[in-house]
């Protein structure tokens, strides 16, 4: 079981990466969801809890699930893992031809063994 501070991190960090996915500033973040951007900065940092309807509220704002955003599936903050969720989720509504396009991209990155 996640402690309080823990889970706090990873909802801040999946909060800010939801946002930047979006396209949105921290400022239009705070616009949208009638706060101040202090308040998203703190929220972001780590430093403010957010309450069950504001995560509602995120989740719509960033067209993502709450679910995601609660962290039940984490047992840490771990950035690139939430990059790559968000990103295969994003990929999921692509056409089949622009799907194999970005996969045969991406196996053309992978590293050779022994790199």
């Amino acid at each position: 079981m996640k402690s309080g501070e823990e889970l706090r991190k990873v909802i801040a960090s999946r909060l800010s990466l939801a946002r930047q996915q979006a396209g949105l500033s921290q400022a239009q973040a705070a616009k949208l969801l009638g706060v101040a951007r202090p308040t998203i900065s703190e929220i972001e940092a780590g430093r403010r809890r957010v309450a069950a309807e504001e995560l509602v509220i995120f989740s719509d704002t960033y067209d993502v699930s709450v679910e995601w955003l609660s962290g039940k599936d984490a047992k840490h903050a771990d950035e690139v893992r939430d990059r790559l969720q968000l990103a295969a989720r994003n990929m999921a509504g692509m056409k089949s031809e622009d799907l194999d396009r970005v996969i045969a991209l991406l196996t053309s990155l992978k590293p050779e063994v022994g790199e």
